[in-house]
């Protein structure tokens, strides 16, 4: 028989991808083994248009443990018997179509993938975009996904530390939610999703599956945002208490020798979680559909397979002695029920009520097919990136309403609104808050802690795909550095428009050369992440956004840096360059110029070498413990950067320097590699020191003290009015 179009639209699969499984089985496949290859081969488990560049990309480490893809997430030794696990994945297409569940599951699943390492959740982080948020649809949006980070985050009791939000209209009808989660190993106690020997059970604990989710890997995660509008059956509920206890349990039977495997199920339900088992073991695998706990009656074996009910994980377990793993999770309160056998072969073989319904070779199942393309630059891009960026003309508003103007932006200004929803002290390892640059985090135990933070400028990728994506490393590992953490491992959340058009094509394979490259230029690897593609809305595809979820180490957790000025009389110094202001060239990309002047133009530029050995003094400093605060000069430029020092500090500060003609420019331009620290004026030779022994450009800008910013004579305010600005401006841009 041959499939008709309209079913293969339903799973995501293409007429040659259909021709390709004939081929490989010699035979038509059933309706229930179609089911599973549109789950295994669509883009959020196939990897079929990225898994040829993600080979690309830097995966070694004297600290790594767990190489990327082997298992459900990056594993990272920090020593002294303690390692990090931690990934970023995203939920965009169910949290466009339920955006409070969508966003909740997104962070429910990637706790799993955590904790299936034998890893402790101890932090949650997202990286959102949405449409501007003077549109009803976007609030609604926003209130959802934050609703659902808050509730899900908050109730399971792990800390949402930190994140980002950016708003622009190219997420008008496509957001972005990406999640990240970093998770404690102790003593070497890391877990792996694979069973041991022939004859190692399966077994299924937690909720019951049900009809929710069926197709929300296959078919959400391979179609862009017009086909899914009536996919709200597509979007998995989540139950943040009943995965708090599974948690708990799956981390109490990883204790008992006859647990030698636990895996998360998570997209394409049991199909994905058990079939990547038996690949991981190098098994054939007999799977008793039949015995899977429902909450609902007159479930196929089709729908039972590619069901994405959560709360659900798989574990492989020694036979013969499966009675104590049933009793723990009974005392968890936990339904626990053996679903099937690892065997000697190479098929996934289906049993429904005795009879065998499906036999299907694991490799042919899982060995999606591979897309290699190369980009051409598009034209388009060319003449953006080639703007006569001095053509841009002045604004008519004065500096200082310029100034206040941008600290009241959605992308600028405090996101206290979002995170004050978030718990980010349960588990009381925070040491610095959410709203700085990073968040930071004690090793319990340890005087030792950890940095993490996420970041991205669409913007900046879109108007060039390689440097932008290198920016993003940058940014993200400058984040840490400011702290005083050394970036030791990157993770990726890929977020991309159409895979099958040209110039997203183009986009993919830049961005990926740029991260990579960057990356090696820091001497770290990226250890897991995740695409996510089809993002696009009424045609257009999103600005190419490659979130960076970056993890640093601080040797001493106390010997740490905050962004707010401290004292008055201390100087202002800036890192990486010895001009204190911007030129022209920083317009691109800019928020000044898309705030102001509505364009998205200009070439964005970022020498690697300049950025690693800024970032290496930043750190020495900090360690050294002479850096009274310290901030990256990102969104918004210097003089929002000293502006948000001042006002976190509560105290004001004078830039001596005055602007030239192009104040605008110089004040809000975003060139890369720029840190603002302060220093006690005793201190200075020592930094200067260091960035003379670091080849490090740096200048003496201005003095911390008073209550007012002064920069040079072009902008006076009381300090006061520039708190207002930032504090309230999220509120005011986002409320109806």
């Amino acid at each position: 028989m041959t499939v008709s179009q309209e079913i293969l639209d339903e799973i995501a699969l293409s007429r040659s991808e259909y021709e390709a499984i004939i081929d490989r089985l010699g035979r038509e496949p059933e309706p229930l083994e179609l089911g599973l290859f549109g789950a295994l081969w669509s883009e959020h488990c196939g990897y079929k248009h990225t898994k040829a560049l993600l080979r690309t990309l830097p995966s070694s480490s004297d600290r790594l443990l767990v190489a990327p893809g082997a298992e459900n997430a990056g594993v990272i030794d920090l020593g002294d018997g303690l390692a990090v696990a931690f990934k970023i994945e995203s939920h965009n297409h169910p949290s466009a179509v339920e955006p409070f569940e969508g966003a909740a599951t997104g962070v429910g699943g990637i706790i799993r993938d955590i904790f299936a390492m034998g890893a402790r959740p101890i932090a949650l982080l997202n990286s959102l975009r949405f449409g501007q948020p003077d549109n009803a649809h976007t609030r609604y949006l926003l209130n959802g996904v934050i609703g659902g980070i808050s509730s899900y985050g908050n109730c399971i009791g792990i800390p949402n530390v930190g994140g980002e939000i950016f708003f622009s209209e190219t997420y008008k009808g496509n957001p972005l939610v990406n999640a990240m989660c970093v998770g404690l190993i102790e003593d070497g106690n890391m877990a792996s999703a694979s069973a041991k020997e022939p004859g190692d059970l399966l077994m299924l604990v937690g909720a019951d599956t049900g009809r929710d989710g069926i197709h929300g890997a296959s078919g959400l995660a391979s179609r862009s945002f017009e086909e899914q509008a009536e996919m709200r059956s597509a979007v998995q509920v989540g139950n943040p208490f009943l995965e708090k206890v599974l948690i708990e349990a799956c981390l109490e039977a990883l204790n008992l020798p006859s647990v030698v495997g636990l895996q998360d199920c998570g997209a394409a339900g049991i199909t994905s979680a058990a079939i990547e088992m038996a690949e991981r073991s190098g098994m054939g695998l007999k799977l008793l559909i039949d015995e899977v706990p429902r909450r609902e009656e007159g479930m196929t074996p089709y729908e039972v397979m590619l069901s994405e009910s959560q709360e659900r994980m798989l574990l492989a377990i020694t036979p013969g002695q499966e009675g104590p793993v049933l009793e723990l999770f009974e005392k968890w309160d936990l339904d626990a029920t053996v679903i099937g056998e690892f065997e000697i072969g190479e098929n996934v073989r289906i049993y429904d009520n005795g009879e065998q319904v499906s036999s299907t070779p694991v490799i042919t199942l899982t060995d999606a097919p591979e897309y290699k393309f190369t980009g051409t630059k598009p034209g388009w891009l060319k003449d953006l990136q080639e703007a006569d960026l001095s053509a841009t003309p002045l604004p008519s508003e004065s500096p200082a309403d310029v100034l206040l103007k941008m600290l009241a932006a959605p992308n600028i200004a405090s996101r206290f609104p979002i995170y004050r929803q978030y718990d980010y002290h349960v588990q009381t390892n925070t040491v610095v808050e959410p709203g700085g640059d990073a968040a930071v985090l004690r090793l319990k135990g340890s005087k030792r802690g950890i940095a993490v933070s996420t970041d991205c400028n669409g913007r900046i990728c879109y108007l060039d795909p390689n440097i932008g994506t290198a920016i993003a490393v940058a940014e993200a590992c400058r984040n840490l550095s400011v702290t005083g953490a050394e970036p030791v491992a990157l993770t990726d959340g890929l977020n991309f428009g159409n895979p099958e058009t040209p110039d997203v094509q183009f986009q993919l394979t830049e961005s990926i050369e740029g991260m990579g490259r960057a990356a090696e230029a820091f001497g770290i690897p990226i250890v897991s992440g995740n695409a996510s593609l089809y993002n696009q809305s009424a045609g257009t595809d999103i600005f190419p956004t490659p979130i960076i979820g970056s993890l640093g180490l601080l040797e001493d957790v106390e010997k740490h840096s905050t962004a707010g000025f401290k004292s008055d009389g201390d100087l202002i110094v800036l890192l990486g360059t010895d001009s204190p202001w911007d030129e022209i060239d920083g317009f691109a990309g800019s928020e000044y110029l898309d705030l102001i002047h509505g364009k998205v133009e200009g070439q964005p530029k970022l020498d690697l070498d300049l950025e690693v050995r800024t970032q290496t003094v930043c750190r020495m400093a900090v360690a050294s413990g002479i850096v009274a605060s310290g901030h990256d000069v990102s969104d918004g430029g210097l003089a929002v950067a000293i502006t948000e020092s001042a006002v976190i500090g509560g105290i004001g500060a004078t830039i001596t320097a005055t602007p030239g003609d192009r104040w605008d420019a110089a004040m809000f331009g975003e060139s890369q590699s720029r840190i603002v620290v302060s220093v006690a004026a005793a201190d200075l030779s020592k930094l200067e020191l260091l960035a003379g022994e670091g080849d490090v450009p740096m200048g003496v800008i201005g003095t911390v003290g008073g209550d007012s910013l002064r920069f040079g004579d072009s902008i006076s305010i009381p300090v006061a009015d520039a708190d207002n600005a930032w504090k309230n401006g999220f509120s005011l841009a986002t409320s109806d």
